[in-house]
Parts: structure tokens; C-alpha cells; sequence
């Protein structure tokens, strides 16, 4: 079977690896589109930082919490992904073979649950073939095309982001960054009726981009810092670099709410008194609900969230490695597909 694993840093193709056997309760899947993660090439290049600080995270040291990956062999990933229906485990119910599918990037097995992310045995959606969980399971409704439904991940991650802010459709919005999270929350945004939604990015395709997946206004961070002409009441940071946070406290509004979905891996110094003084409450977000998956599902198949303009590129499992040196231009790409 042909997969794309991360060897040594880079992704790799390969033709050899065995097929996937589903146990009970498992169903084998062909992959029909997996999109490329911001995270995905992030733990490319910085595979041991994110391991020890997911370890640290989860309350252990490196190798007795968090993820657990041994990054001297192959490793599978691709959680962004659809899939068809080929066949079932022993004594499994499941869809018909031939039925197009999404699921939480999760698999059950005797040994428990594993997210699919980033690991040595279980395989992602980098791979011809996968095996998933029948429990979890997503029909893909309405003749929704297979390459959009594999974008239900990212936005249900914008979804959550915006759910936890508890915006009102009459309040601001302010989008610090318009890579794919960024994205994907404007486009949260507008489903949730918000009526003010102001994106800033350096990148002029990435702004393009925020005003055709929903933003009201778009502002270039060169010109001036957006909080100049903007006083939100949420402020969505979406970037992930030292010093944005502290920018935020600094400019945003007495009584704004910052809910930060950038991913930051370095240390970054801020001043508390600034949130302070001004009662700023701050939310940091991860990932989201089964329910949260499930309505971003239905937002696509329902036409309420449209995908296409974030695709700027697809790619099969031998074009993989070559992918991930092309999204770090934003003028050139937001979201690759890969299509084994």
C-alpha cells in the first residue's frame, strides 16, 4: 500500500506498507482527500519540542504522557481527511462499502483510543487506506464533494474558537492572522451571524482570502496596527508568535475579550497589567466538540460554509513532501488537499 510518512524531518513516499486489517468495530476506508495541516508541518520540523511539551502538558515527561511517538522510525499522519467505506471488522455494523464518510480523527481499538495525528502504527489520512471507528463514523451528506467534507477538521476548530468566545452577532470582531485558522474563523463568524467581522494580515492573497470566506473588512498591519480603527469587543489571535499576545493587551479595548487559537511553542513575555487595567479576559482554545464536528459537517453539505477558496492546491501521496515546502509561502498557498 502507498502512504507519505514524516522520515528524518521530511515526508517520504513509499509503496510498502502493509494493508490495513479492521478489527471489531473498525472499518477500512480509502482515503479520498486529506487536507495538509498547519500542525502537520509544524511537527516536521520541530517533532522532539512538540513531543516533550505535549508530555509536559499532560501532566508527565517525555514518554509518560502526551503523544507518544518515537521519531527514529516512520510516522503517520493527515487528520484532515474523507474517506469511502470498504469494509468492516468482525461482528461491525456499519455504512454500506462505497459510502463516502468523515470522522473525528480518532481510532478505537482493544488498547484504547488514539488520535490520529501523529504516530508510528496507526495510519492517517497521508495513505491510500486507514482505518476509523464505525461509533464515529459521519455520513457525508447532500453530495457534498469529498474534497471539502476533509475540511470539516479545520473549521470545526474556527467553530470552537468562536463558541468560546460567546460573541453576539452585534458585537466586533477583530481576526489577528488569516492563515487557516484564521480562516476558518471568519468563516465561523459569519455562520454564527456576527455582523462586524475585521480581519488583518500582512499577506494580500490571505486578505483576498478573509473577504471571500466572510469578512466585512480587511486591514493591512503595515498601514497601521488594526487596533486604530477597530474596537473590538472579541479579538481572535491566530498567528502563534511571541509578542502577539502582549501587543493585544497593549492596543485592544477595556473590557475586550482575546481568545487566542494560535499555537505558540516558544516562550513569549507579556504584561499582565495591561489586562489588568483594562479587565481584559483571555481564552486560550483547542481542537473541538464531537458536536462542534458534526455541525461543521452540516454547515458544508447546507451551503452555509463554502471551502472552495481555501484550496489552492492539490497534490497525490507522491507530491506530499513537495507540498510541505510550498505552504510556507502564503502568497502561493492556504490549504493543500492530498488526493491518493
Amino acid at each position: 500500500m502507498r502512504a507519505s510518512v514524516l522520515r528524518d524531518g521530511h515526508m517520504v513516499y513509499r509503496d510498502d506498507l502493509p494493508e490495513p486489517v479492521p478489527g471489531p468495530g473498525q472499518v477500512l476506508v480509502a482515503v479520498r482527500s486529506c487536507g495538509i495541516c498547519g500542525s502537520d508541518l509544524h511537527f516536521a520540523a520541530h517533532g522532539a519540542q512538540v513531543l516533550t511539551m505535549s508530555a509536559q502538558a499532560a501532566g508527565g515527561s517525555r514518554g509518560s504522557g502526551g503523544i507518544d511517538v518515537d521519531l527514529n522510525r516512520d510516522v503517520f499522519m493527515g487528520h484532515e481527511f474523507s474517506a469511502e467505506v470498504v469494509e468492516a471488522g468482525p461482528d461491525t455494523e456499519t455504512y454500506s462499502p462505497g459510502t463516502l464518510v468523515t470522522s473525528i480523527p480518532l481510532v478505537l481499538s482493544a488498547k484504547g483510543a488514539e488520535p490520529i495525528v501523529y504516530s508510528n502504527s496507526t495510519l492517517g489520512g497521508y495513505a491510500e487506506r486507514m482505518l476509523l471507528s464505525a461509533p464515529l463514523l459521519m455520513p457525508i451528506p447532500n453530495g457534498l464533494d469529498p474534497k471539502h467534507a476533509a475540511l470539516t477538521e479545520p473549521m470545526a476548530v474556527g467553530l470552537h474558537a468562536v463558541n468560546k468566545s460567546h460573541i453576539a452577532p452585534g458585537e466586533t470582531a477583530l481576526v489577528i492572522g488569516c492563515g487557516p485558522i484564521g480562516i476558518a474563523i471568519i468563516a465561523a463568524l459569519r455562520l454564527r451571524g456576527v455582523e462586524s467581522i475585521v480581519a488583518s494580515d500582512f499577506s494580500p492573497k490571505r486578505r483576498e482570502l478573509a473577504t471571500a470566506m466572510g469578512a466585512h473588512q480587511v486591514l493591512d498591519p503595515v498601514l497601521g496596527s488594526p487596533f486604530d480603527s477597530v474596537k473590538a469587543a472579541v479579538v481572535f489571535e491566530a498567528v502563534g508568535v511571541p509578542g502577539i499576545i502582549d501587543d493585544i493587551l497593549r492596543r485592544a479595548r477595556r473590557g475586550a475579550r482575546l481568545i487566542v487559537a494560535g499555537v505558540c511553542m516558544e516562550p513569549d513575555a507579556v504584561h499582565p497589567f495591561f489586562g489588568t487595567a483594562k479587565e481584559i479576559s483571555i481564552q486560550f482554545v483547542l481542537a473541538y466538540t464531537p458536536e462542534e464536528f458534526a455541525e461543521s459537517l452540516r454547515a458544508l453539505a447546507d451551503g452555509e460554509i463554502d471551502v472552495a477558496p481555501m484550496i489552492t492546491g492539490e497534490v497525490g501521496l507522491d507530491g506530499v513532501g513537495a507540498a510541505f515546502d510550498d505552504l510556507a509561502d502564503p502568497e502561493r498557498h492556504c490549504k493543500i488537499l492530498v488526493t491518493p
